[in-house]
């Protein structure tokens, strides 16, 4: 059985009310004015990246085309917007046998990405295309933001193992993709069952506070964990005394106790006790996992502490302080008439305020160096360049609707690590600073 098939269940009936109102209310006006079924090009970018942040990372991608094909307007949806009056009855009749037709090209989910950047390019009427602009944006800003924070992170982390446990921090649903795109940004584990459940990310998880504080005395906590889960468990030895905990643990669990967790104080100088603390005991192999509102700058201040796995939570899940992208998806091309064979026109916005738009359907590519490090993301309306041609960024992800393949979270995970490994050393720098390689229109 592939669980990522299994779904949850949500609030409302399809994915078609992941939406805002203005996007029906153009439907109806256009299917009105006869200019519904016009071809038309949207695409999905942002105008800058985060401030500070050198790259961005694609996610989500794999769940817009889950959204996508689930998009539809059933009874109880149709009675809602009959109700509020929200559209008249030409729109629900049309609304009734919605059905995406169109195509869909993206860069590769794990992908990273810059300003300008052409993530997603949708094509098909208007009326079918403009309707998944919300649920795409709401998807695309959250999964990348989470990702782009749990990159940094692993980068900080130098090769030690990362373990998402924000799920208490979120809304419930949010938490699983949080989870998702947090695996793309190379976690290794996640706290969160359903995640486990839904996409097969490696689960883990051992005990709270509370679980000490249920017993009369610590030792008791502990002998009835390594009671119930082994001695390779993972005791959590800062409920009271940590030095005495920690002498506790490995006198109930002996040396081959799998790991002590930290998850308050000074966690530099309690971590550097703690494992001078266990090698004297002879649990030289017992790791240490460390907890504590961790953030991307707080794993690189413990670059040389003998740390050998974070937990993080909060600041992942809020995206370090960037919860959106900014992704916009804006109209660039449309036809100028319901013919299917008029020619394509590109059409921006142009009004001031830092919120224009460059028309036309685009390609993208990444100009290497003679290194083969990353230069610059070119991005083209015309003829691609010969020299850039098998560096095209866009595939094909949705063909006459119908969705071309689906990718398991591993593959999307090692594209990251090998698309990150790609740019210039200073991409992994946490100080602030401009995207990390130009983009450039030609």
């Amino acid at each position: 059985m592939n669980t990522a098939d299994l779904g949850l269940p949500v609030d409302v009936p399809s994915t078609a009310l992941f939406t805002d109102q203005y996007e029906l209310t153009m439907l109806r006006a256009a299917l009105a004015a006869g200019t519904a079924e016009r071809r038309s090009v949207f695409e999905v970018f942002t105008r800058r990246l985060p401030e500070g942040r050198r790259y961005g990372v694609v996610a989500g991608t794999g769940r817009v085309l889950d959204a996508v094909e689930n998009f539809r307007f059933d009874a109880d949806v149709l009675g809602f917007l009959r109700e509020n009056a929200i559209v008249d009855e030409p729109t629900l009749e049309w609304l009734a046998s919605y059905r995406f037709s169109g195509d869909i090209w993206g860069y590769p989910e794990g992908e990273v990405y810059f300003p300008g950047s052409p993530i997603v390019r949708v094509e098909g009427s208007f009326a079918q295309c403009v309707l998944l602009e919300t649920v795409i944006l709401s998807i695309l800003n959250h999964d990348s933001a989470i990702a782009a924070a749990a990159s940094r992170m692993t980068s900080a982390a130098g090769g030690r193992p990362l373990i998402e446990m924000g799920a208490r921090r979120t809304h419930e649903l949010a938490a699983v993709a949080a989870a998702r795109a947090a695996y793309i940004g190379g976690f290794t584990t996640t706290s969160d069952l359903a995640a486990g459940f839904r996409y097969g990310i490696p689960t883990v998880g051992t005990s709270a506070h509370a679980f000490t504080l249920l017993h009369d005395r610590e030792r008791d906590a502990f002998q009835a964990q390594v009671n119930s889960l082994g001695r390779g468990t993972t005791l959590l030895v800062d409920t009271y005394d940590v030095a005495e905990a920690v002498r506790m643990a490995v006198d109930v669990a002996g040396p081959e106790l799998g790991a002590v967790r930290i998850d308050s104080g000074d966690l530099l100088l309690v971590a550097h006790r703690v494992r001078q603390q266990l090698d004297e005991l002879g649990a030289t192999d017992t790791r240490i996992i460390v907890t504590s509102d961790l953030d991307e700058y707080a794993i690189a201040s413990l670059a040389a502490a003998p740390v050998d796995a974070y937990g993080v939570g909060t600041q992942l899940v809020t995206g370090s302080g960037h919860p959106t992208c900014s992704m916009v998806y804006k109209l660039v091309a449309r036809a100028e008439s319901a013919d299917p064979k008029a020619p394509l026109a590109p059409v921006a916005k142009k009004s001031t305020g830092g919120k224009t738009s460059i028309g036309g359907r685009k390609w993208a590519a990444r100009r290497l160096d003679e290194r083969g490090v990353a230069e610059a993301e070119v991005i083209g309306t015309g003829a691609v360049p010969v020299g850039l041609t098998e560096r095209q960024l866009l595939v094909e992800l949705v063909k006459g609707g119908q969705v071309l393949s689906r990718e398991p979270l591993d593959v999307v995970r090692d594209r990251h690590a090998a698309s990150r490994a790609n740019l210039p050393l200073s991409a992994t720098q946490l100080s602030r600073g401009e995207p990390v390689i130009p983009t450039e229109y030609i």
